[in-house]
Parts: structure tokens; C-alpha cells; sequence
């Protein structure tokens, strides 16, 4: 089965001369492209390309007033848990006919509309203290996306603390909230914590569990450190605290237009519905929370109208497009336009894209043949294996997904390319998704490497190890090497000078590095290396600080960078920043699969 370049993102009707498809990477004006297979299938030539459809946010799904809402058919307007990607005049689909508990079988269905509004998505969170009846200020722990005049439902329907509905008069900053992580005796005028973000001198701390709170003043706040953030304050500590424990700046919250009628408790959670995306006409359906909703975008225009309508996900094909897809040879018995399995989305409360989903093979009566997660424990019905594999570095049975190999976030272009996971031996199927499938070793060069030279700063040592053979590059552009030792990952330069003495080192950012790590400034006889304390990762301040001060000065743009990958020859090819370096072979579809090592 062949991804192809593109596919159709919602169906299309006879007579449509727009279509709005998946992708539109490598195509272009003048094009013909082929739309669906067989029978079916139809020749037309591109006009016009827009924007292509963006990855689907959902419908709002709130707690605690959920979990799950549906909106009327009839509406013209939804709460949703993202904006991004949404314009007024382009096209909106809404999914429906979900149930619950969903089950993965059946195809997408959506209705389209016109966007006529953005506005705001939804805001999911917290409580951040106990608020007594009468008040009229809540601390929160979120105040992204809340205006004034928003409606805002709080708590549960329990004895004592009933719903409320508030409206919101000011909105003011968010109390961080984070967590001892070490202990605090009596007297401490100085904490650890897990995270110092958003927490400022001057303002209140709150320290402990509701029996044995106690109030300060934070009046200092320092980087984070290999144990946690530190933080101090005034006056001292009456109490000891253990690691674990609460730490709260209330921050000053948001203001309400009436007191409360009843007491609420921290961690209880709220929801704003935002006022969500406007569009018309009024939906056929009704669409309830956790269905998908996504932006169409401005789609691709052909040069006739279709003869005839074509099914979401339907094939579409351009020759000339060789960046997306699957390409190559040999060519896939069956083509499919979607859905894109490596697709990112934003998961529910998180703000780092993720890529997780599962796949099903039913037969022909609709049972379960075959199935397994990919990227982390998404259905648990849908893997195979013991489930039980539980504690640190575990978290079930599932498919590592290709290309998470540096960090959080989407992988480069390189490491998403021309990598696999895949069963080894090829065939074997032990019903277990804990030990079936390997996942190739894969980085990228952060800065490039000359020819002759014997070390690649990289972005991931996961997986290599010494005496492997590894291919750096693509195509013409690639070579094998065989790796003499494996030291520490990533590399970045200097922002500014630094002079003999220093421990703080700026740096223009920090991909790849972490604490604790060996890294090397400079090279060659004008060299060192220190180990890393600390790390501020991006931005005007992005820092590193070392454990013990420098010996030399260095200039700005000097070198700084992990030991790397160390090589038994020198390179015969000069290789760019970004070019994949991966631990066996490329994927070989229609051939046993290859890896040189066991499981990463």
C-alpha cells in the first residue's frame, strides 16, 4: 500500500471545480493530476493551488460540565479546543456521527460550511487555592484565551459545592503551580522546585498541604539545575516540607462580576467555552465533543469541473510531486490518499504536537484481525501483548513511531525520511507489540561536517553503538561509515564572547544538549570541555551554565557542541546541517526488512 502525494480531505460532489485535499507539497500550476483509481478515476490540470487542509483540532469538550456536549443541528457556531488555521471565507469540515465509547471502524464522515468568524478556542483548567463563598476572585491556573464578559462554569454538583456559573469583569496573570523537589527543614529560607516558570519576586508563595500551609514572599528566583529550580524568600520557614509538596503564587486571578455562592476547592477544575468558529449554513447534523473539526483551507482549483463525486481520502496524484508520499520503487500495488499516518496533531492539554495513533485490520464481517498502537499506548484495546509493563521508561506495548528520535516535537525533514519501523526477523508475529517491531537508529547532523573529518555532531546517540556500520546522507549525496565511539549529542554556537573564568555561556540555542552532559567548546588545540549545570534552552537569554569555570576566552560563533559520534575513517563527502544519519539500511518495501541492530 502507497501513500500518495496527496488525497482528497473531505468528498467532493459532481460539479466541483474546487477540491480540498490533504497536502500540496511539489505541486504546481500546469499540472495534471489524476483524482481516485480505477473506475473512478479522473485526469485534470491544476489553475490555481491554495492552502492545503490543516491537521484537526476537535470540538470542545469540557470538564466539568462534560465529558461530552453536542451541538444542535442547526448551529452556526462550535467551541473548539484550537483556532489555529481557521479563515474567514475559507471552508470549515465538522465531523459527526461519532459514538461512545468510540470504536476505530468506521470512515469520517463531515459536513462542510463556509467560515464566516474566528474567535477564541476554549480554556481547560484549574483552581489554583481554596475560594470561600462570598468572593469575588478566583485564582487560576490559566488565563489563556479568557476575556472579559466570559461565562465561566465552576466545580460540581456535591453538597457544599454546587455549580456555579461566573462572568468574568478583569482578567489578570495565572498562578504557577509546581512541586517541591527536595525536602525544606524549618528555618529554610530557600527552596527547590520542579519548575520556576511564571513565578515572580515580589509576589506571594503558598508551601505545603492544607495542614501545614504556610505564606512567603519569593525574593529571589533562580535558573533550573540538575536538582530543580531554587527559589528563596522571607520570612523563613516555621515548618519542615517534604519533596512532593505543593508551591503555589495564587498570581491575581480573574475577577468576578457577583460573590460566590459556594466554597470551592484548589484543583477544581473550570471551563470556558470561548466563542469558538462562526460559519454558514446551519449544520444538518448535530456534532458532539472530541469530533474533528478542520480548517479546509483554500484548496486547489482545476481547470474543469468534475464528472462525477469522489470519497474522503480518494487518491490524488501528481507525477511531478517528489518530496511527498510514498516514492520510489517498487511501485505499491494499491495507491491511498489518506489518512496520512504520521499526521500531527495537538493532543488534549498539551501544547507539543505528539504523533500517536492505532491501526486496525478487520475482515470482511467487520472482526478484529489484526492491530496495534503506534507512537504510545492511544487505544489499549488496539495492542497486542501483556499490558502489565509498567514504571519507568515503560508505558505498554506499542509500535515506536519513526522519526522520534531528537527530542519532543516533530522530527526534521531527515529524520523523517527513509526510516522504518517494521518486524525482524521479516514475517514473525509473536502477537506482542512490546517485542515485534524494531525501530532503525536515526539523528541529524546539527552543523556540517567536512570532508576528512572523523566526528558528526549529532542530534541523538539513542541506538548506536560502536562497531556499527551507519549511512550519513541520501541518495548520491550518502557514504557508510563505521562508528569507532558514541559520546554525547548536540551542538550549537556562541551568541556572544565569553572571557577565561566564565560558567554561564550564551549560546544562540541549545537543541540536543542536557544536564549533566560532557560538551566541547571550541576544537581543535583551542579547545575544552565542561559539563553542563544547567540549560535555558531558546530565546534572547538561550544559556548554558557549567559546573566548573572555563580555562580559555572564546569568541562569538565558536563551537559548542557534545563529543558526538567518533568514526574509524574520515568522511570522503562534505555533509549539511540537517542530513540524516541512520543506523541500517533504508526501507525496502516489498523485500525483507533490514536493521543492523536489535530494538531502540
Amino acid at each position: 500500500l502507497g501513500l500518495s502525494n496527496s488525497g482528497l480531505a473531505v468528498p467532493t460532489r459532481t460539479g466541483d471545480s474546487t477540491i480540498h485535499v490533504r497536502n500540496t507539497t511539489g505541486m504546481s500550476i500546469g499540472d495534471t493530476v489524476s483524482i481516485d483509481t480505477g473506475s473512478d478515476l479522473e485526469m485534470r490540470k491544476i489553475v490555481k493551488i491554495g492552502t492545503a487542509a490543516s491537521n484537526h483540532t476537535t470540538l470542545w469538550q469540557p470538564l466539568p460540565d462534560g465529558p461530552v456536549i453536542t451541538i444542535p443541528a442547526g448551529s452556526t457556531n462550535v467551541p473548539v479546543q484550537s483556532v489555529a488555521g481557521f479563515q474567514a471565507g475559507e471552508k470549515i469540515a465538522l465531523g459527526y456521527g461519532a459514538t461512545y465509547p468510540f470504536v476505530g471502524r468506521d470512515l469520517e464522515q463531515y459536513e462542510v460550511a463556509t467560515v464566516t468568524s474566528v474567535g477564541k478556542p476554549g480554556t481547560q483548567a484549574y483552581l489554583a487555592v481554596d475560594t470561600p463563598a462570598g468572593a469575588t476572585n478566583i485564582k487560576v491556573t490559566s488565563v489563556a484565551d479568557i476575556s472579559v464578559g466570559d461565562k465561566i462554569r465552576l466545580d460540581i454538583d456535591s453538597t457544599g459545592h454546587g455549580i456555579e456559573t461566573v462572568t468574568v469583569t478583569k482578567v489578570g496573570n495565572r498562578a504557577p503551580v509546581t512541586n517541591l523537589s527536595a525536602d525544606a527543614s524549618a528555618g529554610a529560607t530557600r527552596i527547590k522546585v520542579r519548575n520556576e516558570t511564571d513565578f515572580v519576586v515580589g509576589e506571594k508563595l503558598t508551601i505545603g498541604t492544607p495542614a501545614n500551609q504556610e505564606t512567603v514572599t519569593i525574593s529571589n528566583v533562580g535558573g533550573a539545575g540538575l536538582t530543580g529550580a531554587e527559589m528563596d524568600f522571607t520570612p523563613a520557614l516555621t515548618r519542615a516540607h517534604i519533596g512532593g509538596e505543593r508551591v503555589v503564587s495564587p498570581g491575581t486571578g480573574l475577577e468576578l462580576a457577583a460573590p460566590l455562592h459556594f466554597n470551592h476547592a484548589a484543583n477544581v477544575p473550570f471551563s470556558n467555552r470561548g466563542t469558538g468558529i462562526s460559519f454558514e449554513p446551519a449544520t444538518v447534523f448535530a456534532h458532539s465533543s472530541n469530533e474533528p473539526v478542520q480548517a479546509l483551507g483554500s484548496g486547489i482549483v482545476l481547470d474543469r469541473a468534475l464528472d462525477h463525486g469522489h470519497a474522503i481520502n480518494a487518491v490524488l496524484r501528481d507525477p511531478n510531486a517528489t518530496t511527498a508520499g510514498y516514492q520510489g520503487s517498487p511501485d505499491p500495488d494499491l495507491w491511498f490518499g489518506g489518512p496520512e499516518l504520521t499526521t500531527y496533531s495537538p493532543a488534549f492539554g498539551r501544547t507539543i504536537p505528539v504523533r500517536e495513533g492505532s491501526m486496525v485490520l478487520r475482515n470482511a464481517s467487520g472482526m478484529v484481525v489484526d492491530s496495534l498502537n503506534y507512537g504510545g499506548l492511544v487505544d489499549p484495546w488496539a495492542a497486542e501483548g501483556y499490558q502489565g509493563i509498567s514504571g519507568s521508561g515503560h508505558g505498554g506495548c506499542f509500535v515506536p513511531a519513526p522519526g522520534q528520535t531528537a527530542g519532543f516535537g516533530p522530527p526534521s525533514a531527515a529524520e523523517a525520511t527513509n526510516i522504518s519501523a517494521g518486524r525482524f526477523p521479516d514475517g514473525v508475529d509473536t502477537d506482542s507489540n512490546c517485542s515485534d517491531f524494531l525501530l532503525q537508529s536515526v539523528a541529524t547532523l546539527p552543523v556540517p561536517s567536512a570532508v576528512g573529518a572523523t566526528n558528526l555532531k549529532v542530534s541523538a546517540v539513542a541506538g548506536f553503538a560502536a562497531g556499527q556500520s551507519i549511512r550519513i546522507g541520501s541518495g548520491k549525496e550518502s557514504e557508510t561509515a563505521a562508528i569507532a565511539s558514541v559520546g554525547t549529542t548536540g551542538a550549537t554556537t556562541l551568541r556572544s564572547a565569553i572571557s577565561a573564568g566564565a560558567t554561564l555561556i550564551p549560546v544562540s540555542n541549545a537543541p540536543g544538549l542536557s544536564e549533566g552532559e560532557t560538551i566541547a567548546i571550541g576544537s581543535g588545540t583551542d579547545s575544552e570541555t565542561a559539563v553542563i549545570a544547567s540549560i535555558r534552552r531558546s530565546g534572547p537569554t538561550a544559556s548554558i551554565s557549567v559546573i566548573a569555570p572555563l580555562s580559555k576566552a572564546y569568541a562569538a560563533g565558536t563551537q559548542v557542541a557534545g563529543t558526538g559520534i567518533t568514526l574509524t575513517t574520515p568522511l570522503r563527502l562534505a555533509h549539511v546541517g540537517g542530513t540524516q544519519v541512520a543506523g541500517s539500511a533504508p526501507p525496502t518495501p516489498g523485500a525483507s526488512n533490514q536493521y543492523s541492530r536489535g530494538r531502540e
